[in-house]
């Protein structure tokens, strides 16, 4: 009886001082990601390079070829001032933020999933949410882009350096 109360007692202080470790790590790891945050808040969501972000949606992957496929460039003008120089100014700032060099701060799969469904990127993406503040809560519309007006709407955009 004496054995299995001191093995009781044995395992118990066990386990408290497994779970007393495995709480220090969650709340260090809390720490840690608040501070991340935090340091992201000091630079304006429009500034922020974000290149490891591939945002929320459809879109997992794409790989770019270093040549700029002119077609699709063609295709993705005249889609972005059709549907989106109502907000968004190349060379400026406005209701929107500039797509200006977006290349350099995002990830083409952040944008293109930004471009598919904004709503959901709001709800769902840091960034996107940090961007709808800094734009006064202007929300980004939804223009039911397919995958391939989206595609070409980047392809667009890196030429905008």
């Amino acid at each position: 009886m004496k054995k299995l109360m001191l093995s009781a007692l044995v395992f118990a202080t066990a386990f408290i001082a497994c779970q007393s470790d495995y709480q220090k790590e969650i709340e260090e790891r809390k720490a840690k990601k608040k501070a991340e945050i935090e340091e992201e808040s000091k630079v304006p969501a429009s500034e922020r390079i974000t290149l490891d972000n591939k945002g929320v949606g459809p879109i997992k992957n794409i790989e770019l070829t270093a040549e700029i496929d002119e077609e699709m460039v063609q295709r993705g003008m005249e889609l972005f001032k059709t549907n989106c120089t109502a907000c968004h100014k190349v060379d400026k700032r406005f209701i929107g933020p500039s797509p200006k060099g977006i290349m350099k701060r995002r990830s083409p799969e952040w944008i293109m999933n930004m471009i598919l469904d904004p709503q959901l990127m709001v709800e769902q993406d840091r960034c996107a949410k940090d961007l709808l503040v800094e734009f006064n809560g202007a929300a980004m519309a939804n223009q039911n882009m397919t995958e391939e007006q989206a595609r070409d709407i980047l392809e667009y955009f890196r030429t905008l350096e």
